[in-house]
């Protein structure tokens, strides 16, 4: 006969084994989801755009955000991460990325929305390197499972460009 303890770590070395498999099989069934969603954002105003005492360049601006991101929710997401990032080019640096909002969507129901924002973090370049500067608005989400790996994405929408003289 085999002892209680033989037998207890028989039945949890089991269990183990198949929360092993079932969290394998979760994160498998999020690699056949393919989701499709649709993102918009506006600049709608430039509130200011000045140089700070310290030779810094600072924009404020007004973000219309739409978004529709139920998608991106599988029975296995916890919840999703979103940022939207201000990203351009100096000639010291190929990518400059500012973050200007950011959000958690804690479920499918809140993943359709629309907001009318300033930029909830400061839009600050080290130097003078703003004025009449292009610069793309891309939105990222991180996917964030219940089980398995982490997912990140993103939607680029180029074309706006920062006034040419300090407001």
């Amino acid at each position: 006969m085999h002892s209680f303890g033989y037998r207890a770590n028989a039945l949890l070395t089991f269990a183990i084994t198949i929360l092993a498999f079932m969290c394998g099989i979760a994160s498998f069934s999020d690699s056949l989801n393919s989701p499709s969603p649709s993102v918009q954002v506006q600049v709608s105003n430039i509130n200011w755009f000045q140089k700070q005492p310290n030779g810094n360049d600072e924009v404020s601006m007004t973000l219309n955000i739409t978004a529709d991101l139920q998608s991106l929710f599988t029975w296995n997401t916890k919840q999703v991460f979103v940022f939207v990032a201000a990203e351009y080019e100096t000639p010291k640096h190929s990518l400059n990325q500012i973050s200007l909002w950011d959000g958690i969507i804690p479920s499918k129901e809140h993943a359709k929305f629309w907001i009318h924002t300033s930029n909830k973090y400061r839009f600050i370049d080290q130097g003078s390197n703003l004025r009449g500067k292009e610069f793309n608005l891309t939105v990222h989400w991180h996917i964030m499972p219940k089980t398995g790996k982490m997912l990140v994405d993103k939607i680029v929408i180029p074309g706006y460009r920062l006034p040419e003289e300090y407001r």
